[in-house]
C-alpha cells in the first residue's frame, strides 16, 4: 500500500465532496490516507498525519497557499506533492477538484511526471542556525509603516548597491510568477535554477530586478527605516528583523518535488491562468 498524506484548506466549499471522493477511490488504488488534524476535525475518515517522514506522497486540497504549506510540511524530504485546486487560480496545482478521480488514477498508474523545483533557505544573523525554507520567496518588508527602507544588498559578499525601496523580494523561479511578478520582476521558467531579486516600489529608476545564478548567496542589511521590519516566507510565516540584523538567503540543499501531468505545460498554464498573450488570447483554445 502507498501511504498518502493529505492536507487541505477547510474554507473551500467543495472540500467535503473532494474528501468523500478521495476516501472512496483511494483503497481501490492501493492507497492508505493520513490526514492532518484539521481535516480529521472536518470529518475526514482515516489516520492522522503526525509525521511526514512516514508518507510516500502528499496531496494538497486547496489553492497555491495550501501547496506552499504542504511544501513547508515535508521540510526538504523528497516526497512528491500532488496539488488539487479548489480555488480560483491554483497556478502551482496539478489539476482542478473536478478532475480528482482521473488524477488519482493517473497517479496510481505512474502516468505523471515529477518536476524538481528549487527552494530557498533563509536565516537571520540574530537567529543563528534557525533556517526557514521557501518555495516561492523570501520577502523583507516594512509591514504597515509608510516609510521607505534603505537596504544594502550583497551577493557572495560583494555589495550590489544601496536600495531605497519599500522592501525586497528574493524569489525562486517558481516564485517569479507570484509576488515578484506583481512588483515588476521577470517571468522565469520554473525548472531553470536561479535567484531573482526584485525591489518593491524602488525610489530610483536605476534600480531594476536582477537574476542571479542559483549558487549565489544574498545578504541584506537595513540601514534606515522602521525600528522593526518583517521577513515573510512564502507569504505565510514570518519573523521580525531588527536594526543590525543581516538576512542571508541561498539555495536550499534539497528541492521540492511537484507532480504534474504531461498534457499541461508551463506556458499553457500561463496562457490559461494569467491570460498570457494579451486580451485577444483570452478564452481561446490551445492550438498546436
Amino acid at each position: 500500500m502507498t501511504r498518502i498524506g493529505v492536507v487541505g484548506n477547510r474554507r473551500y466549499e467543495g472540500l467535503p465532496g473532494v474528501l468523500e471522493t478521495l476516501q472512496r477511490r483511494a483503497p481501490a488504488l492501493g492507497m492508505t490516507l493520513a490526514y492532518e488534524r484539521e481535516l480529521c476535525d472536518a470529518g475526514a475518515r482515516g489516520d492522522e498525519l503526525d509525521d511526514p517522514a512516514g508518507i510516500d506522497a502528499l496531496i494538497t486540497l486547496g489553492g497555491d497557499g495550501t501547496m506552499l504549506r504542504g511544501a513547508r510540511l515535508v521540510a526538504g524530504r523528497q516526497i512528491p506533492i500532488l496539488g488539487i485546486n479548489l480555488g480560483r487560480l491554483g497556478f502551482l496545482t496539478a489539476c482542478a477538484g473536478s478532475d480528482l478521480e482521473d488524477a488519482l488514477d493517473r497517479f496510481a498508474t505512474g502516468d505523471y511526471a515529477i518536476q524538481s523545483r528549487m527552494a530557498l533557505e533563509a536565516r537571520s544573523s540574530r537567529d543563528g542556525d534557525v533556517r526557514q525554507r521557501a518555495l516561492n520567496d523570501v520577502v523583507l518588508h516594512k509591514g504597515g509603516f509608510a516609510r521607505v527602507l534603505q537596504l544594502r544588498v550583497f551577493v557572495n559578499g560583494e555589495l550590489i548597491g544601496a536600495y531605497a525601496a519599500d522592501g525586497l523580494i528574493i524569489a525562486t523561479p517558481t516564485g517569479s510568477t507570484a509576488y515578484s511578478l506583481s512588483a515588476g520582476g521577470p517571468v522565469v521558467v520554473p525548472t531553470l535554477d536561479s535567484i531573482v531579486l526584485t525591489p518593491i516600489s524602488p525610489h530610483t529608476l536605476a534600480v531594476r530586478p536582477v537574476v542571479l545564478p542559483a549558487g549565489a548567496e544574498v545578504g541584506v542589511k537595513a540601514e534606515d527605516g522602521p525600528d522593526e521590519l518583517l521577513v515573510t516566507i512564502d507569504g505565510q510565516v514570518g519573523s521580525t528583523f531588527l536594526p543590525g540584523d543581516t538576512l542571508m538567503v541561498r539555495r536550499a540543499e534539497r528541492p521540492v518535488l511537484l507532480v504534474h501531468f504531461r498534457d499541461t505545460t508551463f506556458f499553457s498554464r500561463m496562457r490559461r491562468k494569467l491570460a498570457w498573450g494579451g486580451l485577444r488570447e483570452r478564452g481561446e483554445q490551445d492550438v498546436c
